[in-house]
Formats: C-alpha cells, structure tokens, sequence
C-alpha cells in the first residue's frame, strides 16, 4: 500500500535521509531516475517538482557545498564562514553580513566540513579536529570539529577568483591609489625585491599576483606557496604548495623545504607566498646570492612593523637581531616609508637600499 503523497517544502526530514542512506549503500550518483526511486522504494510519492529539488539538495550535499553552493557561486562573495547551523555570513568586500542560510542541525554543518575535508584528501574527525586545505577548485578551507569548536563546527571559506585583477583594475577600484601604479612597475623594472604587507583579507595576494603579472615574459616565476593562492596572469609560472604530513606522520613538506627547492630550479622571480616561520632565512639569504626581483607577503598591521615582525620570526628561526638586520639590509630593496635612506624612482619616491 502506497503512502500518502508529499509536496513542496512539507516534505518530511526522514524522508531525505531515507534516500542519502539508500545512495550511499549503493554508491549512486543522485540523479533525478535515482533519487525517484529511491523515494518510490519507501512508499512514497512526490511530483515531478519534488523530486528535482530533492535531487538537487542531495546533489549539492553529496558532491558540492549544500547549503552554500549558491553563495559560493556569487562572484561578489570572497569569504563564506559558518559558526552555526543558523550563523552564515559572508563578505562581498564590504564586511560581513548574516545571510539567510541555514542547516537543519549541526550534524549536517559537521557532515559538510568532514566531506570538504575528504574532497581535499585530508582527515578532519575527533582525533583530528582541525583542518586547513585547498579544495580542487581552489577554495581555501578550515574548518574545526566540537569540542575544540564549542556547540558546532566552524567553517571558514576563502573564495578564490579564477584570474588575477590587473593593475589597471586595482587602480580603478581605488585599491591603488592615484600615481601607486607608476611606482610599482618601475619597482618591477628595476628588479628591486620586496614584501607586500597588512592584515588578513587586506588584498596583499590579490596586489602580488597583479604585480606578478607584469614580470617580462621571458621571465621564469617560481612560487612557493602554504596554500596555492597567487594566480599571476604570466605565461611562465611554478608553482610548489606545501603538504601536511600523512596519518602515519610522515610526507612533512614545508614552506622552507619549498624555497630550498626553488633556489634549484633556476627562478628569475623567487615568490614566497607568505613568509610565516622559518623560510624566512632561506628567502633572505636567497635574495642575498643574486636572486634580484624577489618578492613575498607578510602579516604586519602596518609597513612600518615589518622589520619587528620579521625579528620576531627570524629569532624564531634561530637567526639572531643583528644577523637579521644586516640580511634584511641587504636582501631587500624597498622599505617603509620612515626608513633613513631615499632613492627616487621616475619621479616617485621610495625608500629603497
């Protein structure tokens, strides 16, 4: 005997569960044929209508981003964060806002990081409740597991676009200011090295894959990266990406093993994507042996606090101040604007070695 029929949004949660038990069993993709099989096995019996939207749920939960898979397309959003089942924002460049996207439960916000996590190849459960990767279409994921995360699992997603923004754009967008442009590519025709500096979601990969761009095409760029993020619009391009170590503790690659291997591998352009730790040392003393026109990003609140933070990760690394100093001396050519020394560069001035 069939059960009663069901339609639009009173369609009950067991239901849906139901059919993500039946598929999964089976390993199906849910197509539509699938899905409406599944319901009619369960005695029930749904629309046309019905049964697409249930296949695109599932769909987007098996194999997408369920509930965020629409903010996630927006071209405008560059950030999606969960800290709830009720809580997500997202930032469109102005600042976060609470959108109207929700998850049943926190078992579903929890089954969304885990299956992220598993796209990424990495283990995100109650032994490791933490997990910071890359997924294939370049998204950046974290996400943290209960208890460590009180009450529900937190996601964090950092979109990232498919193409580099040129200067010309930056410029237009007011993220450049006014004349900035000129000193930037004559900091690039001079093959003077530098570090990009600010806070988090401040734009510093944004600006260093615009700037990257630029480089001659006859140029080899080289870029070692935590996380793949910088996407330079150039014809000549490598790109090395650190990996974390397997469940049984080994296949370790840092950030400084990839600098070292870069060093080999004949860069015109050394790129390290973020210095944090102790690749620090490695891309001075890179920049030290005739490595000219290298650059990086650095976490500072502002550009005169680069020299401090970049003690503070230099004496982390072993490498004492005075050590340090005469390294940065002479590794970059351009430093914040209260520096001693000036130099002018076509009619602008920078502080420069």
């Amino acid at each position: 005997m069939r059960g009663p029929a069901v339609t639009g949004a009173g369609m009950p949660p067991g239901l849906l569960d139901g059919v993500r038990r039946r598929l999964a069993e089976s390993g199906a993709e849910p197509t539509p044929a699938r899905v409406a099989q599944a319901l009619r096995d369960q005695g029930r019996v749904l629309g046309d209508a019905e049964v697409l939207r249930a296949a695109e749920q599932l769909r987007s939960e098996l194999v997408g981003s369920g509930p965020l898979e629409r903010l996630l397309a927006d071209a405008s959003v560059t950030d999606v964060l969960v800290s709830a089942p009720d809580r997500v924002w997202v930032d469109r460049g102005g600042g976060l806002e609470l959108t109207d996207v929700s998850f049943p439960d926190a078992v579903a916000v929890r089954r969304l990081a885990q299956r992220l996590a598993a796209v990424a190849g990495r283990r995100l459960d109650d032994a490791r409740p933490w997990v910071d990767a890359r997924l294939p279409d370049g998204t950046r994921l974290h996400a943290v597991l209960p208890p460590v995360a009180v009450g529900c699992a937190c996601l964090s997603l950092r979109v990232v676009r498919p193409r580099a923004f040129t200067l010309d754009e930056l410029v237009a967008a007011g993220t450049v200011p006014p004349g900035g442009d000129r000193v930037l590519r004559a900091l690039l025709d001079a093959r003077l090295s530098f570090l990009v500096s600010g806070g988090t979601g401040s734009g510093k990969t944004t600006l260093l894959s615009a700037l990257l761009g630029l480089v001659g095409p006859d140029e080899r760029i080289v870029l070692a990266e935590d996380s793949a993020e910088l996407r330079p619009d150039h014809p000549h391009v490598v790109r090395l990406e650190t990996r974390p170590a397997n469940q049984e503790g080994a296949g370790l690659v840092t950030l400084e093993d990839l600098v070292r291997q870069a060093l080999r591998m004949r860069p015109d352009r050394l790129v390290v994507g973020e210095v944090r730790g102790a690749e620090v040392v490695h891309l001075l003393a890179a920049l030290n042996t005739g490595h000219e026109g290298g650059s990086g990003t650095v976490h500072a609140n502002a550009a005169a606090d680069v020299p401090a933070r970049l003690e503070a990760l230099g004496t982390a690394a072993g490498l004492d101040r005075l050590a340090l100093h005469s390294q940065l001396a002479a590794a970059l050519s351009v430093y914040p604007s209260n520096t001693p020394v000036d130099r002018t560069v076509s009619g602008e001035v920078l502080s420069a070695n």
